[in-house]
């Protein structure tokens, strides 16, 4: 069982409201946010950035994962003071994660089924019972090929 514990963070990027029965579907706002965080290059123009690994934030959970909840796309920065217009900013919470790593394939898959995955977890599987305040994704160096991917997700424990 992989548990981290590690203080917050701040990411900056563009933001969406949405639920998984959206995302299922052609009207997906993810992956709309994708296409325009990439399509505008917003990486480069974000300020005082740490590192350069893409992060996906989920957050403000109405319930569970049945539920609307918000998502935003960007990196971690070392300061939110200088926002650039049009970028949101989100606090991951300290705390404990348990850390879930998806299958290598195409992104459009693993990343979908990594989430199953999670929603089928007993706690003790997962290391504990879900916060449902923060859970964030990483794509890294193995994320950079989007037909054969793989990527962490970080999943918010009580």
């Amino acid at each position: 069982m992989h548990i981290q514990h590690h203080t917050g963070f701040d990411v900056v990027g563009m933001a969406t409201r949405t639920q998984n029965s959206i995302e299922s579907t052609e009207n997906s706002r993810i992956a709309k946010i994708w296409n325009d965080f990439l399509s505008q290059n917003l990486a480069a123009k974000i300020p005082d950035k740490r590192g350069v690994d893409l992060i996906a934030v989920y957050s403000d959970y109405e319930s569970d994962h049945t539920g609307h909840y918000g998502y935003l796309l960007g990196l971690p920065v070392a300061s939110s003071l200088r926002l650039t217009p049009n970028l949101a900013v989100k606090h991951v919470l300290a705390g404990r994660y348990k850390v879930v790593t998806s299958k290598r394939g195409l992104v459009t898959e693993v990343v979908p089924e990594v989430w199953r995955r999670i929603w089928s977890m007993s706690p003790e599987e997962l290391g504990g019972t879900r916060a449902y305040l923060t859970d964030y994704e990483v794509y890294d160096q193995r994320a950079a090929d989007p037909e054969n991917s793989q990527i962490d997700v970080y999943v918010g424990l009580r």
